[in-house]
Parts: structure tokens; sequence; C-alpha cells
């Protein structure tokens, strides 16, 4: 059955999106199991988030459903003649949503905006010197060495309105972390095939279509509108699309894929997502918050972390708790990132008998008690995931507190200074497909701009130069030998624990058939009525 659902994906990928059924455009009642965050477009880079504001706003480059790189509000890029410095030839005869024009200002302000403090995107693009208007319709992003990869950090970079924001108070990045609120968290002003109606946080958004979007004539834009439902319940999200009280259910519970593919009137449409599931542990500071070993840190100690990795039973976890629906992983790099190997992604050996000594050895012959937080509606079967590696880790001592809750508090606990979580379970796609992305934000030490969701405390001088040269390497023989350097060094310390690669499920109603893409988004703009 995987390989067939495996096999049905491939047959996607290459697919638009159709909508058979209907002769009029129609409506589209959309369901998944937690809200995006926030609507400030620089506040939060996490994957809900962005897949509802990429309906609004919209970058300067998107990738197509096979992953390459097409134009979006830039129609072109190159490299100049000065290899430090790429120029964006902008989509002219756009519209923001208020009818205010897209121009190069609109660009330079947005780029400048997601380098603030308070912005989650800045680990992103900390290689620009400077954002540069040469005209109403070009602009040069200047780098602070020769960068061949610029185009691929701008994918998930929204284009914001300079004037609207400035009239609006909001030129200054929501504080997320601080519960602080700007204008942008409720309202939104995009050049996006959508625009805003309503918002309730972890209710209901709803969206209608945008009938002067430039794109019109050259995607199908047939959905009129779109509400946006979030319903954390499994058993509600599923009951509401058998009854066909919504459309789409985007994040399917495993337990019930087969009693959908069974239910008339419906389709399952299945993929690999490019994102892996992982343990995080504080592996720095002198003691850990909730454990009973007072004046040590047991997880600081390299063969503790050992210990957990082959306590995991992974393969039990993708039989019982996925169903089927994970592919154990050796490491937090799913395959479709440049740096990943099948070597790296090999799967530690389940060994109880080992990972208690590794303990005994390491001082902790009775083990301890720690608390594993775990959020409860971002990840398929998160906290049934968790809740398993709780049984699991039991078994060589390890006594864990599960607290599990919804993914807003459970991301502030890991990005506040100092993170606030001595072990976590966490999910990290790789918009850029290149192993930069996790590395600059998850292994780099924490700074101003790099290691936002390094909530492990780890720091390496070392490590955080060899990544920090991968921006300005045009050698790309020598930047790949650098990666794979840094993740040598990287996997043997061990400094997370790789669960599996997740794979999705989307359901819908039979007249739908919305392919499942490698960022997990669902762009309604490519969806057609025939």
């Amino acid at each position: 059955m995987y390989a067939r659902r495996i096999l049905k994906t491939a047959t996607l990928l290459g697919a638009l999106v159709m909508v058979a059924g209907a002769a009029d455009a129609r409506s589209i009642r959309w369901a998944r199991s937690g809200d995006a965050l926030t609507l400030d477009p620089h506040a939060q880079n996490e994957g809900p988030t962005h897949n509802l504001l990429q309906q609004i706003y919209e970058p300067l480059i998107v990738r197509d459903l096979p992953g390459n790189l097409v134009p979006a509000l830039a129609t072109s890029w190159t490299i100049t003649d000065d290899p430090t410095v790429w120029e964006l030839k902008l989509r002219q005869g756009v519209k923001f949503h208020n009818g205010n024009a897209f121009d190069a200002d609109d660009v330079v302000f947005s780029l400048e905006r997601a380098l603030q403090p308070t912005s989650d995107m800045k680990s992103l693009i900390t290689f620009i010197d400077k954002v540069i208007r040469v005209d109403d319709h070009t602009v040069h992003i200047k780098s602070k060495g020769p960068n061949p990869l610029v185009p691929s950090y701008l994918i998930t970079l929204y284009m914001m309105d300079k004037e609207w924001s400035e009239a609006n108070g909001t030129v200054t990045v929501q504080d997320y972390k601080a519960k602080k609120d700007n204008f942008a968290v409720r309202n939104a002003n995009g050049t996006g095939p959508y625009a805003l109606v309503s918002r309730e946080q972890d209710v209901k958004t709803v969206l209608k279509r945008n009938d002067a979007y430039w794109g019109k004539g050259t995607v199908p834009l047939d959905v009129s509108d779109i509400t946006y439902l979030t319903i954390k319940s499994d058993a509600t999200r599923v009951a509401a699309l058998l009854s066909g009280e919504v459309d789409l259910v985007q994040d399917v519970p495993v337990q019930d894929i087969d009693r959908l593919e069974k239910a008339g009137g419906l389709r399952v449409n299945y993929g690999p997502e490019n994102r892996t599931i992982f343990l995080g542990m504080d592996v720095a500071s002198p003691e850990l918050v909730t454990s009973n070993v007072k004046g040590r840190n047991p997880f600081a100690d390299k063969r503790v972390r050992q210990a957990v990795s082959m306590a995991i039973d992974r393969e039990a976890i993708k039989r019982v708790v996925m169903r089927g629906q994970s592919v154990p992983a050796g490491i937090i790099a799913p395959p479709f990132v440049n740096g990943y190997t099948k070597e790296l992604d090999r799967l530690p050996k389940v060994d109880m008998d080992k990972a208690k000594a590794l303990l005994e050895e390491a001082g902790y012959p009775e083990g301890f008690q720690v608390t594993l937080n775990c959020p409860n509606d971002r990840y398929i079967n998160d906290e049934s995931t968790c809740q398993a590696i709780t049984a699991m880790l039991a078994k060589i001592g390890i006594k864990v507190n599960l607290v599990a809750q919804p993914k807003g508090p459970h991301f502030t606990l890991l990005q506040k200074t100092p993170p606030e979580s001595d072990f976590y379970l966490l999910g990290w796609g790789v918009p850029t497909f290149d192993s930069h992305y996790i590395f600059t934000f998850l292994y780099h030490s924490r700074s101003g701009k790099d290691g936002g969701w390094n909530a492990t405390r780890y720091t390496n001088p070392d490590m955080d130069k060899a990544i920090q040269s991968l921006t300005a390497e045009v050698d790309l023989a020598r930047r790949n030998a650098t990666i794979a350097k840094i993740w040598s060094v990287l996997s043997e310390e061990t400094i997370y624990i790789a669960l599996h690669h997740q794979m999705v499920a989307h359901a819908m109603k039979s007249d739908l058939d919305i392919p499942v893409r490698p960022d997990n988004w669902v762009y309604m703009k490519l969806t057609a009525a025939k």
C-alpha cells in the first residue's frame, strides 16, 4: 500500500490541480488542525502560517510543483558583473489589494523589514548587505560575499505595501515571542490571488478572490472564496468532511485514511513532505530545570543522547502510531535537501541493553526524570508520537513527564531567549532545498540573526564559521564538501534525534484533485473548474 501511494503521488506531481463537476466558480471550505500563528508576513517562519499567507501575499520567486524556481513578483533574476550583486526585474502592473502599485520601494521595504530583530525570517537573509532601488521595477540585492543561492532564499519572503504599512503603524515586525501585537497581525494587504475578508484567530479566516490579480488568465483562479477553518479534533475534522461540511482536510489523521478511501464521494491524495520530525535536547545548560538530577545536565553527555536515540524504535512508531505513513529517519534533513545522503540517514539499531549501559557509564544507572514538550496540533500524530517515545524511554529508566499543548505556546517555549524547554519535539521543513537552511536555524549558535530555532543551546564556533561560509562559496563542489563535513560533525554529536520524514495525506471531495506538494502547501489559485 505504501508503494502504491508513492506511485500515486508521482503521477500527480506533474499535473495541474483540477476541479471537476462544477460549471461555475466555487467556494472552498478548507479545514486544518492548527491555524496560522499570525498574518504578519515576517513574524513566524512556520508551515501552516506560510500556507495561509501565500494565498494573500506573494514573494518575488516561488517553486512550482516539481520544485523548480519560477517567477512571481520578480520576472527575472541574474548575477551582475559584480558577483556580490543580484539584479531582479519586477513584474509591472501589479496592484496591492487596496489598489496601491507594487514597485521597487516595496521590495526594499519588505526585505529590510524581514531583517529586523523581531523577524523570524531574518536568518534566511543574513547574507544581505544592502537592498538597492535602481528604478521603479529593478532592484539590486548586494550580499556580503558572492552567493549563488540568493534566489532560493527569497521564496518565503513576502512583499508588503510600504505605504500601507507606514499608514497603519506596522513598519516593525510583530514580536511574536513577547506576545506583542500590530495591525498586520489581523489585517492584510498583499498582491496575492485572495484578499482578506475576516479573521478569527484559531477559528475561521475568510478570503475572497482578487479579481484584479495580475495572474488572472494565466492561472485558473476559479475558487471564488475560501473559508479556512481550524478544527483541532481529528474526529471532528474527519466527520466534517464525511458530512459535507468541509471540502478539503489538509491534516488527515492516519488512522482514518482507509475509512476515507472507502467512503463514497471522497478522494485521498498522498505524498512525501520535505520535512523531518525530531527531538531536541538542552545540551548546554549546567542543570535541567525539569530533571531530578541536580548540579548536572544528563543531556550534556553525548552518551545519554545516544542512549535516548537507540531506545527509540522508529519502525514501531511508523507501524503503530503512523500506520505506515512515515519514513523512519537517522538525520533531520529530508531526502529533498542538498547534502542529504542515505549513509547519513541510517537508522540507529534499537538496543535497550546498550542504551542502559551508556546511561550507567555516564553516571545515571537509575536513569533520570525530565519533561518532554510536545505540540498537539502541528504534525501528524505529534502527541501520539510523544506518548510512544515516553513509553520507550521508560524502558531504560528515563521517566518522562509529557506536556502537550497547541503549537503557539509550544513554539514560544523554544523561541524565547533563553529557551524554556529541556526536551522537545519539533519538525523542520526546508523550502530552500539546501542544508544551510537547517544549519543556520537549528545548529548555529543563537545570536541576533542566526540560530532562531536552536533551543538546544548548542554552540560551536568552528561550525558557526563553516555554516556562514556556505552563503559566500561560489564553487559548488567546495560548498558541498563543506556541507558534508558539517553533517559529519553534527551527526556524530547527536544534538537532535531524528524520528521520521513525514508523509502527508489530503482528503477532499471527489470533484477536487489537489496534489500533495513537498512543502505541504495548497495553492488555491491553481484550482480549476470545468
